[in-house]
C-alpha cells in the first residue's frame, strides 16, 4: 500500500482554506471605513441629527436554503454593500459641492451690490446747505416727496381764496401797483452755470433747480421754477416751499410788494403747509420794508404766534426772529 505525506496536504489545506478569510477581512475593513465616513457626511449635512438618508445597501430578506444547495460567498455579499456604500457617498460629495458652489456665488453677487451701493453714495453730490432761513436748505428735507392727499384751497364766489386756518383775521397786503418801482421779470433763459437735478420726479426736480438758482442769486430765473410747482402741482407738498420761495427770491431781490403778496398766498392757500409759518414770519419783514404801520406788521407777528406758536417756540430761530421783529415794531 501506497502512503501519501500527510504533512504537505495538511499545509496545501491551510493556506487554500485561509485565503478566503483574508479576503473577508480586507473587505470589512472597507466596509467599516466607508461606513464610518457615511456616518461623517451626514452629520455634516445634518447638524441637528433630524434626518438620516438611509443606505442603498438594506439587508437582504433571508431565503430559504434549499439543502444541498451552496449559499452566496460571504465575500459576494460584502462587495456588493462597499460598492452601495461607495455610490451613496460619492452622490453625497456631489451635492456638497454644488451647495456650496450656490453660496459662493451668492456671496459674490451680495459684494457686488454692496460695492455698487458704495460707490452710488460716493458719487452723489453733496447736498447744498443755505446760510440763513428757517429750514429751507434741501438738506434738510426729504429728496423724494408724493403728493399729499389735502384737498385744494376753497374759494370763494368772487373768487378769491378762502379763509385759511387762521379764521380769516389776516387780510391781504393793501397796495397800488405791487410791481411799481420793481425791474420788469423777464423770461430769461435759464443759465448753463447752475446744474439740473436729476431725481427722476418733475415736481422735485423742478424745486430743487429754483432752489439752486435762488442760492446763486438768479433770481429771475428761479421765480419761474417756483411758479411752475405752484401753478401744475398745486397738491404736491413742495408747492408751499416753492411759493415760500418765490417771496423770499422776491426779497432778496428787492422787489418787497410782491413779495408781500407771495407770502400771503403761502399762508392763504397752504395753512397747513410745511413753510406757512415761515411766510408769515417773512411777510412782516416785507411789510416793514414796505414802510407799512407797525400795527399791520404786529398783527402778522400775533397771528404767527396764535397760529403756529407750537412751531415757533420749536424753532429757535424763528423765536429770536419774532421776538426781535415784534420789539423793532413796539407790538404789545
Amino acid at each position: 500500500m501506497r502512503r501519501f505525506p500527510i504533512v504537505p496536504i495538511l499545509l496545501a489545506a491551510s493556506a487554500l482554506g485561509s485565503t478566503p478569510a483574508v479576503a473577508q477581512s480586507n473587505v470589512e475593513g472597507r466596509v467599516g471605513r466607508l461606513e464610518s465616513e457615511m456616518r461623517a457626511v451626514q452629520r455634516k449635512v445634518f447638524p441637528g441629527g433630524n434626518a438620516y438618508v438611509e443606505p442603498d445597501n438594506v439587508a437582504a430578506q433571508p431565503q430559504t436554503v434549499i439543502p444541498g444547495t451552496p449559499a452566496a460567498s460571504p465575500v459576494a455579499d460584502l462587495t456588493a454593500r462597499v460598492d452601495s456604500l461607495e455610490s451613496q457617498l460619492r452622490q453625497m460629495t456631489g451635492e456638497i459641492e454644488t451647495n456650496q458652489h450656490r453660496v459662493d456665488v451668492l456671496e459674490g453677487r451680495l459684494k457686488t451690490l454692496e460695492a455698487d451701493a458704495a460707490a452710488a453714495r460716493a458719487a452723489a453730490p453733496p447736498p447744498t446747505t443755505s446760510s440763513d432761513g428757517f429750514g429751507d436748505s434741501p438738506a434738510d428735507q426729504p429728496a423724494m416727496e408724493r403728493p399729499a392727499d389735502r384737498p385744494a384751497p376753497a374759494r370763494s364766489a368772487s373768487g378769491g381764496v378762502g379763509p385759511g386756518r387762521g379764521g380769516g383775521t389776516l387780510e391781504a397786503p393793501t397796495m397800488g401797483d405791487p410791481t411799481r418801482g420793481a425791474p420788469a421779470v423777464t423770461n430769461a433763459p435759464a443759465t448753463t452755470s447752475v446744474e439740473r437735478p436729476e431725481t427722476g420726479d418733475p415736481v422735485e426736480d423742478t424745486y430743487l433747480y429754483g432752489y439752486r438758482l435762488w442760492t446763486a442769486k438768479q433770481y429771475a430765473q428761479a421765480e419761474t421754477q417756483f411758479k411752475t410747482v405752484v401753478s401744475k402741482y398745486p397738491k404736491h407738498k413742495r408747492a408751499s416751499y416753492a411759493q415760500n420761495l418765490l417771496g423770499r427770491s422776491y426779497l432778496d431781490d428787492d422787489k418787497p410788494s410782491l413779495a408781500s403778496l407771495a407770502f400771503y398766498d403761502s399762508y392763504k392757500n397752504w395753512p397747513d403747509g410745511d413753510r406757512a409759518p415761515e411766510s408769515l414770519f417773512y411777510l412782516a419783514q416785507a411789510l416793514v420794508k414796505l414802510d407799512k404801520p407797525a400795527a399791520q406788521v404786529c398783527k402778522v407777528y400775533t397771528e404767527l404766534q396764535r397760529t403756529y406758536g407750537a412751531k415757533v417756540d420749536a424753532d429757535a430761530r424763528m423765536k429770536a426772529g419774532v421776538a426781535k421783529g415784534r420789539a423793532a415794531s413796539n407790538c404789545s
